[in-house]
């Protein structure tokens, strides 16, 4: 993480001391980039490869999202057509919550929800993917 950190503040504060000229499509990034670049703008030429890079990453991180990175990579999944991802990923964002996924996973839930109801995502709970598919009792348990 670390090293992400230190090549992102690398390469802008590279661009921050070489001007360039801007012409064309070049001004239109470059304005709007003067704006900040938040982690929850929508990119809509993001494709399958870079989504699940993001998403990658995001599980790499020792950090829960917050909600609005989490509604973020939710909408770019419904862009793409990619249910299955959305699925994963919110899997994923209730593994990193730990020990304490009893108080940050409902938390997060009820954040997302009305993100979760306009794009019609479903949680892993709803689906059923909470509990095991063929889970049968020990058969030394029986009696």
């Amino acid at each position: 993480m670390l090293r992400i950190a230190a090549g992102r503040l690398t390469s802008s504060l590279r661009q921050a001391v070489q001007p360039r000229q801007a012409t064309g499509a070049v001004a239109l990034v470059q304005a709007r980039a003067s704006h900040g670049h938040h982690e929850t703008d929508e990119e809509p030429d993001i494709d399958h490869w870079e989504i699940r890079k993001a998403m990658n990453d995001l599980a790499g991180m020792d950090l829960v999202p917050e909600p609005k990175i989490i509604c973020a990579a939710l909408k770019a999944c419904r862009r793409l057509n990619d249910y299955a991802l959305t699925t994963r990923f919110l899997e994923s964002v209730k593994d990193k919550c730990g020990p304490e996924v009893d108080k940050i996973y409902p938390y997060i839930l009820q954040e997302i929800r009305p993100t979760l109801d306009e794009l019609g995502i479903s949680t892993p709970e709803e689906l059923g993917y909470d509990q095991p598919e063929l889970w049968l009792e020990s058969p030394e348990n029986i009696h």
